[in-house]
């Protein structure tokens, strides 16, 4: 079969391989690679994934995409290497359950990607003999799971922006105690600040002589091994060819955008629940057709999802038809009727976060932090228009509630244990750079680094 090909959003860039889609990042006409046709898996080969180890799960999915780039023995190795950790779920109440993704190096969610991620584009860099810079930016736990999954490798450079006031102490240092090949610069603005900056440098003529990718999810190899996790809980909770409910905190809609990937491969989903905090573009969108960033993006306590205007929602809408530029500018309007019919989303304010949780450690004896509230507020909500009729649905926790401390500490006058790896960092001395909002700086600091 021929290698699956990557389009952009923006329809003016020539579609590419993985490979090539890893490595260059964003498209050159700013829009975000993604497949037109997506690899299909039968049936009877998701029936029997419940058999498997998650690493062999992975390798089926992404073996798809990998034909004619990597070996099945290579790709194989690179999964076992990558997926070493135990993917929880934990029964809630009925046949509603927690999966939590926070058991990897980092803590978080961002770590099944970002391990994936590493271990290719540092091959292909080997392969090539070449350097590349991963420039990203982060609301919380994408900056360390991609310092931690790029740290020392040969050939690449990280440098990762985040808004300074708006990450906890211990995200933060989960970037800023690597060092070596890792620069993490403070920001002083907003996540979206971050990200267009990143965007911008991308596109930036004056750059063109420093090899730049990314690993944000505009980069699709990171939406790709977040696919893995949705046939995962398939796998262990429902029956074979029942359908899925999953409610999946969002803010940049990448990690929802890999269950979308995984619904377009085959996987029986009823209905994504993507709710968001404050900054609540999405579900206007959803309710009225019309779309307006929230500009500035507004601070809640589930950070990570701090997004005025989610970049992924672009690879949402072209599934649908649609047409979304980088900007936010709707060209073309997706079939709302059927986005209405396969994804649900509220907002959450942060009063319902706290809320939340509470409840949820109340009534099932599981913590939450606060994406993962947001979570289950998300499917109260779906569940005042629609019923689950019995079917499994699965709430996604996307951190460990040790990132939040002061915020359980205020909930239950307690504050849950850090995982080693974690508290090891309370100590060590940090390393970053601080930077305002201006591009022009930022670009000058880019060429310094690469002089």
């Amino acid at each position: 079969m021929p290698p699956v090909l990557f389009h952009s959003t923006n329809g003016r860039s020539p579609a590419v391989n993985l490979r090539e889609a890893l490595l260059i990042g964003q498209a050159p006409d700013c829009g975000l690679y993604f497949p037109k046709v997506f690899p299909q898996l039968a049936p009877d080969e998701i029936r029997g994934f419940a058999n498997l180890p998650y690493h062999e799960i992975a390798f089926r999915v992404l073996s798809r995409y990998t034909e004619g780039i990597l070996s099945d023995d290579v790709l194989a190795g690179l999964c076992r290497d990558a997926y070493t950790f135990d993917v929880p779920l934990e029964k809630a109440f009925d046949r509603v359950y927690l999966m939590r993704l926070d058991r990897g190096p980092t803590a978080s969610f961002k770590d099944f990607a970002a391990q994936m991620m590493g271990r290719l584009i540092g091959r292909f860099i080997r392969e090539d003999g070449r350097q590349l810079t991963i420039l990203t930016a982060t609301s919380g736990d994408t900056g360390s799971a991609v310092a931690h999954a790029f740290h020392n490798l040969p050939g690449i450079r990280v440098i990762v922006l985040f808004p300074e006031a708006e990450i906890s102490k211990r995200q933060r240092k989960l970037m800023t105690v690597l060092a070596g090949n890792v620069t993490a610069v403070a920001i002083d603005g907003k996540f979206d600040d971050c990200q267009a900056m990143v965007k911008r440098a991308f596109a930036d003529p004056a750059l063109g002589s420093i090899p730049l990718s990314s690993a944000n999810s505009i980069n699709i190899g990171r939406l790709l091994p977040q696919s893995v996790y949705y046939f995962y809980a398939a796998s262990r909770v429902a029956r074979p060819g029942e359908p899925m409910v999953f409610s999946v905190p969002s803010g940049n809609f990448g990690d929802m955008m890999g269950a979308v990937v995984a619904r377009r491969m085959g996987l029986p989903i009823r209905k994504l629940i993507a709710s968001v905090n404050d900054n609540d573009a999405f579900p206007r969108l959803l309710n009225t057709g019309v779309y307006q960033k929230v500009v500035p993006s507004r601070n809640s306590i589930s950070n990570a999802m701090n997004v005025g205007h989610p970049s992924n929602l672009a690879r949402l809408l072209s599934v649908y038809g649609g047409h979304m530029d980088e900007t936010g500018r709707i060209h073309v309007q997706p079939d709302l009727e059927a986005l209405r019919r396969d994804v649900f989303s509220s907002s959450v304010s942060d009063a319902q976060t706290r809320e939340a949780f509470l409840e949820f450690y109340d009534k099932y004896q599981l913590l939450l932090e606060p994406h993962g509230a947001v979570a289950w507020q998300g499917l109260k909500d779906w569940m005042q228009t629609e019923s689950l009729d019995g079917l499994p649905a699965v709430l996604l926790e996307t951190a460990d509630p040790a990132k939040f401390p002061e915020l359980i500490e205020q909930a239950f006058g307690w504050s849950p244990d850090a995982p080693p790896a974690m508290a090891a960092l309370d100590d060590e001395p940090e390393h970053y750079e601080r930077m305002g909002t201006d591009y022009e700086a930022f670009r000058n600091f880019l060429i310094a680094q690469h002089a």
